[in-house]
């Protein structure tokens, strides 16, 4: 599983610090990319960055609540991966 960074996000940069696989992108504001993004075949699920956003933006993907479920896809787009069908 993966981590998703929510549109919750301001860009802290925290994540990106703690990160122990460099799975964590910045986006292209200009783009309309504002926040950091997880790539999710990269991701190795290790919780160090959830506890490292001060703005409480990122979740493992099974727990993204429902408000931001679009964030799930925006995370796989951003790094042009294709999201695996749900079970």
């Amino acid at each position: 599983m993966t981590h998703i960074i929510s549109g919750l996000c301001n860009r802290a940069g925290r994540c990106v610090e703690v990160c122990p696989v460099d799975c964590i992108a910045p986006g292209d504001p200009a783009a309309g990319w504002n926040g950091y993004y997880i790539d999710p075949l990269v991701c190795i699920d290790c919780e160090w960055c959830p506890p490292a956003c001060p703005y409480n933006a990122i979740w493992p993907e099974a727990d993204v609540p429902g408000f931001l479920q679009a964030d799930i896809q925006a995370n796989y787009d951003f790094f042009g991966r294709e999201r695996p069908e749900e079970r």
